[in-house]
């Protein structure tokens, strides 16, 4: 079944993997890195962006809430609705920080930075 966009209910998570990511100026920010799950709820608690750094080596990452990204078929990739300056302007972080406190913290702190509906409540 299709959402109300017409994108597929269900993904495999290693298709999402790799895929590039844009703002709405059709700036690419990063590609998807990886996808945190919310093993409690059962929910994606957020989707990790990679930008920056060579051959993995000074990378961050924003955790941008999965709910803020929207499949482009014609570009091959997500877009998000944040300027450039909000991304720039945006929390990062390191690889281990994204799962420390069972990535609570991370993802609380993406919610309210984006300004996105929390899933969780």
């Amino acid at each position: 079944m299709a959402t109300a966009s017409g994108h597929t209910q269900a993904i495999q998570a290693s298709r999402v993997i790799g895929t590039d990511v844009y703002n709405t100026d059709g700036h690419h920010i990063g590609s998807i890195e990886d996808v945190m799950l919310d093993k409690l709820s059962n929910s994606i608690m957020f989707a990790v962006i990679g930008f920056g750094g060579f051959l993995g080596i000074g990378e961050k990452y924003h955790a941008i809430p999965w709910a803020s990204l929207d499949y482009d078929p014609s570009r091959g990739g997500y877009v998000v609705s944040f300027t450039r300056e909000q991304l720039e302007a945006a929390p990062v972080y390191d690889i281990s920080e994204l799962s420390s406190t069972d990535g609570t913290k991370v993802r609380e702190t993406s919610y309210n930075y984006y300004n996105v509906p929390p899933y969780w409540m």
